[in-house]
């Protein structure tokens, strides 16, 4: 690893980006420059400064958008009161559905909760329930925030992926560009991998300060998460998925996952440029994005919370079984898990399995699930209303609004 680093500071007093110069050799012996002997060619990789010490000065706009939006997701957060358990897991999936969308991954909400029951059909929807696991994980490893605790959620988000080395800083360099064989000519280059675990102790010490604005830390820290790289593979989820962490961590949020992605998913080109700026040193737009994408995901997260208010409201005429049967119960399980089988609503009942299906019968009877036999599963009951608003947030949160 070369050390003839080059030093910059923004205007605005945060540091760009450093750069090294790196050797790449091709393992196979092929590629640019081969013919001429022995195939090594430099290239440099970046170097991003240390920033645990370091106090961000967005602009008044950044700033007002971030205060904006921390005063509305805690109201939001607190508005659910005793209904949260009710929500919050269709939000946390809502989140990383539009988080696994950003890197253009995307399922029909039925297909993604069907993966969650072991469903094979759909490569995508598996990666998406992966990126849920995920989530889970981040919320609970918010209070310990740490190396080790980002680490996790790699393993949770990747762990059928063991080409990826699941929950291991890379040992190999990372780039984005259009060719995957050679870093040579990249737009990005990640720092040398030996340099991974300082910086991400480093940007874990920045996390825990409570002296910056919640938002603004989220954001930065979000950003040099994504600078750093530090996995072969699912940076950006899991960078998503640390934010969510963050959120809970700094107490803006203490109950739900507010689909925050949903927000940036709105503007996909305005967040990666975002981040390109905050590696030339100006902290504003990445801070503003975080702050404009909370507000955005919360008019949607609001209306998909209306949206099965209603459709629940419905569910209370439709039903006609005695108030003693558990078919009622039944209806907030599924109001939370719209696709289900036998053993999971018995199992989110507190009841035998043989027990579960004449509320599950009751349920179909009156019209509000649907059931299907899945391929060496056996049944699915599903609520097409409540996969309907779930699809609708999705269609929602990917449509840009123009002035």
């Amino acid at each position: 690893m070369r050390n003839d680093v080059s030093e910059s500071v923004s205007p605005g007093g945060w540091p760009r980006l450093e750069w090294e110069t790196q050797t790449w050799l091709p393992t196979s012996g092929w590629g640019v420059g081969a013919e001429l002997g022995s195939g090594a060619q430099p290239y440099k990789s970046s170097l991003p400064p240390s920033i645990a010490a370091l106090t961000p000065e967005p602009n008044a706009e950044a700033n007002e958008a971030a205060e904006a939006a921390v005063r509305e997701l805690s109201r939001f957060d607190a508005e659910l009161g005793t209904r949260v358990a009710g929500f919050a897991p269709v939000l946390l999936r809502s989140e990383a559905a539009s988080s696994s969308q950003i890197e253009n991954l995307t399922a029909s909400a039925r297909a993604i909760f069907s993966a969650e029951l072991g469903s094979k059909a759909s490569r995508n929807a598996e990666l998406i329930a992966a990126n849920t696991r995920a989530m889970q994980a981040a919320i609970a490893l918010a209070d310990d925030l740490s190396p080790a605790a980002l680490a996790e959620m790699h393993r949770v988000l990747m762990g059928d992926q063991t080409r990826h080395t699941p929950g291991e800083w890379r040992r190999e360099a990372v780039w984005i560009g259009t060719k995957s064989n050679s870093p040579i000519g990249a737009e990005f280059v990640a720092p040398h991998f030996e340099r991974v675990p300082k910086l991400i102790d480093d940007v874990i010490a920045f996390s825990a300060r409570r002296d910056i604005p919640a938002l603004t830390s989220t954001a930065i820290a979000h950003a040099q998460f994504e600078t750093i790289h530090p996995f072969t593979d699912g940076n950006g989820r899991t960078g998503r998925a640390f934010a969510q962490a963050l959120l809970r961590h700094r107490g803006v949020t203490r109950n739900v996952a507010v689909p925050v992605s949903a927000g940036l998913l709105a503007d996909v080109d305005g967040y990666h440029r975002a981040l390109t700026a905050y590696r030339e040193g100006d902290v504003s737009p990445i801070v503003l994005a975080f702050g404009e994408a909370s507000l955005r995901a919360l008019t949607n997260a609001r209306e998909l919370v209306d949206e099965i208010d209603a459709i629940k409201s419905g569910w209370q005429r439709q039903l006609k079984a005695r108030r003693s049967s558990n078919a009622w119960a039944l209806l907030d399980v599924i109001a939370q898990r719209p696709v289900i089988d036998s053993a999971t609503a018995a199992a989110s009942l507190g009841v035998k399995q043989p027990n579960v299906y004449p509320p599950l019968q009751a349920l179909t009877d009156a019209g509000i699930l649907k059931s299907k036999a899945e391929h060496r599963l056996g049944p699915f009951w599903r609520s097409d209303e409540i996969l309907g608003a779930i699809d609708r947030f999705a269609v929602r949160a990917g449509r840009r609004e123009r002035s």
